[in-house]
């Protein structure tokens, strides 16, 4: 994609990308609250329904047939069924987790993008990268404390949506030089919904008066809103330039766990956070300084 890499469009980058991790940290604490009431599977479902349907009334007038051009197909759906599971192992983990702690452990993801080119497309790290990498590690393990009572199963779904978010990632890249932007968040999440209908109708549970359905319709809002505020933040900044202010997410998700849950990430959790945090900064400040 090409764009005038000034100021401005730095800026408006960079307020993007803030608007983005606000509307993902939100969407997290809003699915929070819905899994107490009603069914994971339900949950999801009706996220990516109501994804669908307010992303195609907002997107259709505005890119027209963009929304569903699609050069290929069976990544586009794979892509879907990755999107549908990770966002179910995620709120599944949710139901007995802090914001706080999916949050950082989240944001181990750049450290496995990293490991995986690496196995798969063979780039070379150097002694360096591969210290950050082990660094992340080891904050995500301060997390997790596998080796305390207060080690929670639900964690290990964690590490499962981080490794299938790894995967969404890098295929979204490959699949950015052929796709729309707009048929990349709207075709996936249409897969994922189709995907996972069979079990949301299944667990289906009657939400409990106005404001369930208004959480319901806030919670594809939030993830269609995010999908496509990120497309554009990449319009106006390089990844370079926006990669730093992701990670303000874990700011706005242990806040709405303080809020709305009354939920305070210890000490070690708050360590892990930060170490995870600056190697995933270093191994960017690595790459943008090979470029």
């Amino acid at each position: 994609m090409h764009f005038d890499d000034t100021a401005r469009h730095r800026r408006i980058g960079i307020m993007l990308i803030s608007l983005t991790t606000l509307c993902f940290a939100a969407l997290d604490a809003v699915a929070k609250w819905l899994v107490q009431e009603l069914p994971v599977f339900q949950v999801v479902w009706m996220r990516f329904v109501s994804h669908v349907v307010i992303a195609a009334l907002l997107l259709a007038p505005m890119v027209g047939r963009d929304l569903v051009r699609v050069r290929n197909p069976r990544l586009q759906v794979l892509r879907g069924l990755l999107l549908g599971v990770m966002t179910l192992v995620n709120f599944w983990a949710l139901q007995f987790l802090q914001l706080a702690e999916t949050g950082a452990i989240q944001f181990s993801v750049p450290l496995l993008i990293a490991l995986f080119s690496a196995w798969w497309l063979g780039e070379r790290l150097g002694a360096q990268r591969w210290l950050a990498i082990a660094a992340g590690l080891a904050g995500v393990m301060l997390i997790l404390r596998p080796w305390t009572g207060s080690f929670h199963p639900a964690l290990l779904l964690c590490l499962v949506q981080v490794v299938l978010y790894a995967v969404f990632n890098m295929l979204t890249r490959h699949m950015a030089a052929t796709e729309t932007a707009a048929s990349l968040q709207w075709i996936a999440a249409l897969a994922a919904a189709v995907l996972i209908a069979p079990f949301g109708l299944a667990h289906w549970q009657a939400p409990q008066g106005p404001g369930t359905w208004l959480l319901i319709c806030l919670t594809g809002l939030l993830g269609g809103l995010g999908h496509f505020l990120v497309a554009q933040a990449h319009r106006y900044a390089t990844a370079a330039t926006l990669g730093p202010f992701l990670y303000q997410q874990i700011l706005y998700m242990t806040l709405f766990g303080w809020l709305v849950f009354a939920q305070v990430p210890d000490a070690l959790v708050v360590a892990g956070a930060a170490v995870v945090v600056a190697s995933g900064l270093y191994l960017l400040w690595m790459e943008m300084r090979g470029r």
